[in-house]
């Protein structure tokens, strides 16, 4: 799967979890039962609500502390200062899947580096402000889960917002973006709509460097599969404060294999067709070739002829050859090499109720689907025609139920 990221009017951990809920609402419960085990506090609330801004509809994601952060279970006030040892810590405490707590602490990690840089001190020296609330800390480990529950995916992002202004921050008043989101987003592509306000939240820039997000989404992703949108808790003039995800199943279609075979062709004219009919059978059964065919001609003198064509092994050219003369009458044998497309097929057997054993041969088609045919040597000794048919359609049926039982 690809997921693409729009950023319409910009991103934050919140709109990241409502976009992605909004694509691929049943997650919402398993989101709901990892955010339980985040050290909220009690009281605290979470929900994915339904939301429409006059324009468009989607989700939005909620997290309402209780009136007081201190109560009893409150593991951190939103306003302390906290270090990066410190989060890693309380996020390995969550009793959270390992993979799950593993993207926490990384996307907190890929943060507190850019905050090291712009501020000038060691990963270790940093202390997380904003980011070390219990809110963000909340929009981050959901963000983990979800993109761990989504695995394997690859990720994209269009040209973000720049913004303008100033962000109120506990070191003062930073411009936007802040430092640490220009750090982060670093060879991401960015546009200016004229919009004031912050468009890009450090929890935002470092989901998306964690993701290690390609900008823009590049050649055509495949077949898209679910949409979302996710809002944000602000208004933007003329602009919906939402983040669109676009997500698309990149299996590959299936393509006919291509390769090359040899094209073997003769007449024949004096051969009777009982001893033709053996010699070709014989044909047939030699190592390297793949199909024989004949079919009726007008030869010189309008004498009836037959025309055989033999499908051949490049590699077994002269040997196919050399049985082309030994068994039919001919005096000459044409060839060349031609390229062809196949479809890619195996072979199933299929035992009846009867204990008969029928080879099927199962061939995937272009558009994903698959057909069968039974060998029909195989349905020769199950009696009148009533009955190989019978057991024809039985054998191919149960061919294709394996394929969709097994997700070939």
């Amino acid at each position: 799967m690809h997921i693409h990221l729009d950023p319409v009017g910009g991103i934050a951990g919140d709109m990241f979890i409502a976009a992605l809920l909004d694509a691929y609402p049943e997650l919402g419960a398993g989101l709901q039962a990892t955010l339980g085990k985040a050290g909220l506090p009690p009281g605290t609330h979470c929900a994915v609500l339904e939301h429409n801004d006059g324009v468009l509809s989607g989700r939005r994601f909620d997290l309402s502390l209780p009136a007081e952060p201190n109560a009893p279970g409150a593991q951190r006030h939103p306003h302390d200062h906290v270090g990066l040892a410190a989060v890693c810590a309380s996020i390995a405490a969550m009793g959270l899947d390992a993979a799950v707590a593993a993207r926490a602490q990384a996307i907190f990690a890929v943060l507190a580096q850019a905050e090291a840089k712009v501020h000038g001190v060691t990963v270790d020296e940093v202390e997380f402000h904003e980011v070390g609330a219990l809110d963000s800390i909340a929009d981050i480990v959901g963000a983990a889960w979800i993109i761990e529950t989504l695995q394997p995916a690859t990720w994209s992002v269009g040209a973000l917002p720049l913004g303008s202004g100033r962000v109120h921050t506990a070191h003062g008043a930073l411009p936007v973006p802040a430092p640490a989101v220009v750090e982060l987003l670093k060879g991401f592509a960015f546009f200016d709509d004229a919009l004031p306000g912050e468009r890009v939240t450090p929890t935002g820039a470092a989901i998306l460097r964690h993701l290690d997000c390609t900008s823009g989404v590049g050649p055509p992703p495949g077949r898209l599969g679910a949409s979302g949108l996710g809002f944000g808790t602000r208004k933007w003039p003329g602009t919906p404060n939402v983040l669109r995800v676009l997500a698309f199943d990149t299996t590959p279609t299936p393509t006919p294999l291509a390769d090359e075979v040899a094209l073997l062709a003769f007449e024949v004219d004096d051969q009777t067709a009982e001893d033709l009919s053996q010699g070709l059978e014989r044909l047939r059964a030699c190592r390297g070739v793949l199909d024989v065919v004949q079919s009726p001609v007008f030869g010189k003198k309008g004498r009836m002829a037959t025309q055989v064509q033999v499908l051949a092994e490049p590699l077994r050219l002269d040997a196919v050859v050399a049985a082309c003369f030994a068994e039919t009458t001919t005096l000459g044998v044409r060839h060349q090499l031609v390229a062809r497309h196949v479809l890619a097929r195996h072979e199933t057997i299929i035992t009846g109720a009867d204990g008969r054993a029928v080879r099927v041969k199962v061939a995937r088609r272009p558009d994903g689907t698959f057909s069968a045919k039974a060998e029909s040597d195989d349905l020769r000794e199950a009696g009148a025609r009533s009955a190989r048919e019978a057991l024809r359609r039985a054998s191919e049926a149960a061919a294709l139920g394996m394929q969709d039982e097994y997700g070939e």
